[in-house]
């Protein structure tokens, strides 16, 4: 029986890099799409087959699709200097390569479309979002990502499409929830507001796992899953732990929320100065300060059989213990 391929978009960056070395571990051959094949990232010595370009490499694209039996869309931008910029990688990408895909690949097996549960926006309660909740994203970042789940739902008769929306992750390599994570190192344990804030976080290798079921699920044809922990955590209680996995002392301190805001739009502010746009802007800010960041995985550990393994404090510890040795902090 040959060993069957998958094309990965994304797969020098965090995600994307562990869903490629899970692929490689089950046996399949590896596609990738890289803008700078001397800048291989994550993929350096793996056995990968790169091909030169981006989301807008329509030749590249196709010749990376043909013959390829799964196709992974995990590339996107999570920071921009403006919303045109969110909307050309996030909507416009999406449509580009998915469109490709419908010429290219007659038989697929699967198109999985990796995108977030910002597409969604919070909940208002511990309860969480489920798949049956309507779009109502509060950032560009997060309505690009609705705009994006919506051009591969025209696809849905026609091809077989999945759409998996993450949770905050966080895990080795990743670079989003470093700073958070490092200011804690440093002694303080920044808590938005006055009243408890709620998130639910998962850990790379779940979300891969996650990912993989999906790909592999005929269930999974046509339909949406947030993929997450099974629960949602305080921030306090993420502090908490992290201090304790560090072994260090921290302050905890509240910022109320008109400063969180003022922080990030400057951070947004002065990111239009440099070489690479910030994440952090007023839109994050308008992120930080919501209450509940809390969805319900049932559908997914139902139809799936998604079933979250790593504990809070074992992956905390675990990205600690990455970011420690590749000399992060």
């Amino acid at each position: 029986m040959n060993s069957p391929t998958a094309f990965v978009t994304g797969g020098t960056g965090f995600i994307g890099s562990h869903l490629v070395e899970r692929l490689l571990s089950r046996g399949y051959n590896v596609r990738c799409l890289i803008r700078n094949p001397e800048k291989p990232g994550y993929l350096k010595n793996l056995p990968v087959e790169l091909f030169t370009g981006d989301l807008f490499s329509s030749d590249a694209l196709e010749r990376a699709i043909s013959g390829a039996d799964f196709v992974y869309h995990v590339a996107g931008v999570v920071g921009s200097r403006n919303k045109e910029g969110f909307y050309k990688q996030n909507r416009d990408g999406t449509r580009n390569i998915i469109e490709i895909v419908s010429r290219a690949i007659p038989r697929l097996k699967k198109f999985i479309f990796v995108s977030s549960v910002a597409a969604v926006g919070p909940a208002t309660s511990m309860q969480g979002v489920d798949e049956s909740a309507p779009y109502h994203p509060i950032t560009t970042y997060g309505k690009s990502k609705m705009e994006a789940e919506l051009e591969v739902l025209r696809y849905k008769d026609s091809l077989p499409i999945t759409i998996l929306r993450p949770t905050a992750v966080y895990g080795p390599r990743d670079p989003a929830t470093f700073d958070f994570f490092h200011t804690i190192y440093r002694g303080l344990v920044p808590l938005v507001g006055f009243s408890d804030k709620f998130v639910n976080m998962v850990h790379s290798t779940d979300l891969v796992s996650g990912i993989v079921l999906a790909g592999e699920s005929n269930a999974a044809t046509g339909q949406v899953y947030f993929l997450g922990s099974v629960g949602s955590f305080s921030l306090k209680e993420i502090g908490d732990v992290t201090k304790k996995v560090l072994g260090k002392r921290a302050i905890r301190i509240r910022l109320p929320e008109p400063l969180v805001y003022a922080v990030a739009a400057t951070a947004g502010f002065i990111s239009l100065f440099s070489e690479k746009p910030s994440v952090l802007n007023f839109e994050k800010g308008h992120d930080m300060v919501q209450s509940y960041w809390a969805v319900d995985i049932s559908k997914a550990q139902r139809e799936l059989g998604y079933t979250p393994v790593v504990s809070l404090p074992d992956g905390i510890r675990e990205t600690m213990e990455w970011y420690r040795q590749n000399g992060w902090m």
